[in-house]
């Protein structure tokens, strides 16, 4: 009699997926065991201080009393100081005068320096170093070479024949001179910046526009500044966050003054919340200038779109 044939039985693996999840979870508390102390300084050093602050510009507090809410009585009390117009003004102007100027300076030193000349590296340094000094040692600086009675400044002009100046303490002259202050360092910046983006135009496209009979000139309208376009797009939202947030250098060099002519949105922030003790003003004029870096971050965003969309 015939016997039937037994059935082949396959084994099933163990379910293994109950370990796949310990893993997984090992994992996961490693990876934010080692992200935990970066994500809490984030959180503390950040996002609770944004947060604080927004509230704190609907409140009347003086960072001692308990406060109290007022709604939007901060921002219509900005739209009526005559102090926080003046400030907004002087900080366009300061922007107005020092990022274009520091841009088309960086350029030209850039455009010069891009050549084998007899020690260029040299060069590139001395330019570069006022850039790594401090904002406080410069106003320090200049505090005593631009000192009216005892400064250096003023002993070169008195030998060329020259009236003396009042520089930081005339009102007519202490924002220009910020500006040329910064310009001092804020150019070593840009240099290296267009320095980097001129070595990476492409040699073929230049020698192409000379083979076609191309001057310096027209190589340089015509193949060297289109290539740079997202440089500039950069270097223009850059300089214009670093303008409007400029602080350190007036505050060591004029406090504000002389009658107001320096004083910039965030002198005015801290005037208003730590010297004048009230830090719900403060706070709601530090909204104003986020939300105004905020615009100007998403024009230009808009703009090196546009560039790129056309180059494209």
């Amino acid at each position: 009699m015939s016997r039937l044939p037994t059935p082949i039985t396959v084994s099933r693996p163990p379910d293994n997926r109950r370990a796949l999840r310990r893993r997984r979870a090992g994992e996961a508390a490693m990876a934010w065991s080692f992200v935990s102390p970066a994500v809490l300084i984030i959180l503390g050093l950040s996002v609770v201080p944004i947060i604080w602050s927004l509230l704190l510009s609907f409140q009347a507090n003086d960072l001692v009393t308990p406060s109290r809410w007022v709604g939007l009585d901060n921002y219509r009390a900005l739209a009526q100081d005559p102090h926080f117009s003046q400030a907004l003004r002087n900080t366009l102007l300061y922007t107005a005068l020092y990022v274009p100027a520091s841009m088309a300076i960086g350029l030209l030193l850039a455009l010069a320096l891009n050549r084998r000349i007899r020690f260029v590296g040299l060069y590139r340094t001395l330019y570069f170093v006022p850039f790594v000094v401090s904002a406080t040692a410069q106003g320090v600086l200049f505090s005593f070479i631009l000192d009216p009675e005892f400064g250096a400044a003023n002993a070169v002009l008195h030998h060329l024949g020259i009236p003396s100046q009042g520089f930081l303490t005339d009102p007519s002259q202490a924002l220009p001179v910020l500006v040329a202050v910064s310009l001092w360092s804020g150019t070593g910046f840009c240099l290296v910046i267009y320095l980097a983006a001129l070595q990476d135009v492409p040699a073929s496209l230049i020698e192409a526009a000379r083979l076609d009979g191309a001057d310096r000139r027209q190589l340089l309208r015509h193949v060297t500044l289109p290539a740079l376009r997202p440089v500039t797009v950069f270097l223009l939202l850059w300089q214009t966050i670093q303008s409007l947030q400029a602080f350190d250098l007036v505050y060591v060099t004029t406090k504000g003054g002389p009658l107001g002519s320096t004083t910039v949105i965030v002198y005015f922030i801290w005037e208003q919340a730590f010297k004048n003790a009230t830090a719900g003003y403060g706070a709601a004029s530090a909204y104003v200038l986020a939300v105004a870096l905020g615009l100007i971050g998403l024009i230009l965003q808009v703009v090196r779109r546009r560039l790129q969309g056309a180059s494209a």
